[in-house]
């Protein structure tokens, strides 16, 4: 693996590669990231499997509770309901106690103890997604600031071209129909032409191969870059970031174009962001009202709930196997990323391996492929300089009307002097390796981890809705027959008639005695 400096890779990084990986025939497979691959598609793929056999596994579990209460229960109705009897008369009558009041006191704790386990869930995957939309907002920070350098990079190219050309189409020109007479000058003269057009030939050599739309030296317009206007949009990326967009297509630019890459992973991680901020107030929602639904005994806002969490169930285990097949694809990328930018198609389409390798490592030791041609143009400047320098003391006095056109020349050559030096600042290997770097730390380091948290988040919420969904129907069978007795038991304490004070034989001993209310029999009534 290339040497990245400030840049390594991290624990997480380092496990999730070393995992096995295996294909749909189960053979193994390496862990080289390879996304164009279809035996590394069918490695991630058997990864995301594993989600489906536990979504499997949740299933049964939660078929065979609910087996349970259905089937099982009813052949224990008859001696539950005698053990009811014996543990309502133990306890006065009123409510629970002995078995019945253990079972409803174990499935509501039981109930209880998910809907935590689904908030704690819930508050790791807030976490998560705020760590993950950290690190994608630093990765698309530094794509735009590298989309600005590249842009700077092309508009002091193809300016500097187009004011050369304009110089040696006009003033040029013009010193030489002036200077006719005058060999020296005349050779002087000629000369600059030359250099100018060996500069312009080697400034139009000079490309990084970005996914701009080329443009020739004839094509600008007479200011030099009226016609780039509509190409490059070079400003801070807080207010233009990306090029101004040549055509219409929504496909891979070729070669890769910062700009374009940007703009797509904003638009993603917008949507990214917000599923699962819906995904996580679902869960939230669906645990509050769980909650509401065992302190009110509401059972139709259980079966509600228990609807809801069968569909976040779903989810939550959909959602593990999207991440998982992510966190390991993502892991694979930040162990090596040199060698996959290198070797991508996508990358160096247009680009020399050469100059993508002194841009990604950026090492002193390693001489700027665009040396020669800088160190040519810099030394051909600076004989145009001499030349019309030779001019001005010579020729200039005794051709007073060559002195508007040499004026023009030397301006255009300051411009270009000007314009070469920051192009010579751009081209350091600095500048664009700390975006690279900021680009893998954002990625590599706040996007993996909030993936992981995003993946334990999916993993408890899972769990906790599979033991809610288990415990659920205990709840309703104790709210229905807990409801029965209290209506049962409302129902004797209003009537009189019924109430076990007034039974038929003390009615009728009652009746035999109403002329004596103070007889023994009445006394011994009501004593009783």
């Amino acid at each position: 693996m290339a040497t990245v400096p400030s840049y390594s890779p991290s624990i997480w990084v380092r496990m999730c590669h070393a995992l096995p990986r295996f294909d749909l025939t189960m053979q193994m497979r390496d862990n080289v990231f390879t996304p164009d691959s279809w035996e590394y598609q069918q490695t991630l793929l058997v990864l995301s499997s594993l989600s489906a056999i536990a979504l499997v596994l949740s299933l049964l579990v939660v078929l065979s509770f609910l087996i349970h209460y259905c089937c099982c229960h009813r052949g224990d109705a008859g001696r539950d309901a005698e053990e009811e009897e014996e543990d309502d008369d133990a306890s006065g009558g009123h409510g629970y106690s002995g078995k019945k009041g253990r079972s409803i006191c174990c499935v509501t704790w039981v109930s209880v103890a998910a809907v935590t386990l689904c908030c704690v869930a819930i508050g790791v995957g807030f976490y998560g997604n705020s760590e993950a939309n950290d690190g994608m907002y630093q990765l698309t920070s530094s794509l735009l600031t590298a989309n600005y350098t590249l842009a700077s990079i092309d508009l002091l190219v193809w300016d500097s071209v187009a004011v050369l050309q304009r110089s040696v189409s006009g003033p040029l020109t013009s010193l030489e129909d002036v200077f006719g007479g005058n060999k020296p000058a005349l050779v002087s003269t000629r000369s600059c032409r030359r250099l100018s057009e060996r500069v312009i030939s080697l400034l139009s050599s000079l490309s990084l191969g970005r996914g701009v739309s080329s443009v020739s030296p004839g094509s600008l317009g007479a200011n030099g870059t009226d016609s780039m206007v509509g190409v490059l949009t070079p400003a801070p990326p807080s207010i233009a970031p990306t090029l101004t967009p040549t055509s219409t297509s929504n496909s891979i630019p070729a070669p890769f174009s910062p700009g374009w890459a940007a703009n797509t992973l904003m638009v993603n991680e917008d949507y990214r962001w917000l599923s699962y901020v819906l995904l996580l107030l679902l869960d939230l929602v669906v645990c509050l009202f769980i909650l509401l639904g065992l302190a009110k005994q509401a059972r139709w806002l259980l079966i509600l709930m228990t609807v809801l969490a069968w569909l976040a169930l779903f989810l939550s285990w959909g959602s593990l196997g999207l991440e998982t097949a992510t966190v390991v694809a993502l892991s694979d990328f930040c162990f090596d990323p040199n060698s996959f930018v290198i070797n991508s198609t996508h990358f160096n389409t247009g680009t020399s391996t050469e100059i993508l390798d002194y841009y990604l490592t950026c090492n002193r030791k390693m001489t700027s492929p665009f040396q020669q041609l800088l160190t040519q143009s810099q030394r051909a400047l600076s004989s145009i300089h001499s030349h019309l320098s030779g001019l001005e003391r010579d020729a200039l006095p005794r051709f007073p009307k060559a002195e508007k056109s040499l004026r023009e020349v030397q301006q255009i050559l300051n411009v270009t002097e000007g314009n070469f030096h920051q192009l010579v600042a751009l081209l350091n290997c600095r500048g664009l390796n700390k975006d690279y770097i900021d680009s893998l730390k954002g990625l590599c380091y706040d996007g993996m981890e909030g993936l992981l948290y995003l993946s334990l988040y999916s993993f408890l919420s899972a769990l906790a809705f599979t033991a809610i969904l288990c415990s659920l129907p205990g709840a309703w069978r104790s709210f229905s027959s807990d409801s029965e007795e209290y209506e049962d038991s409302d129902s004797e304490s209003e009537d009189p008639f019924t109430s076990h004070q007034y039974s038929p034989s003390m009615l009728t001993g009652y009746g035999g005695n109403q002329s004596h209310p103070n007889s023994a029999h009445s006394r011994n009534l009501y004593s009783h």
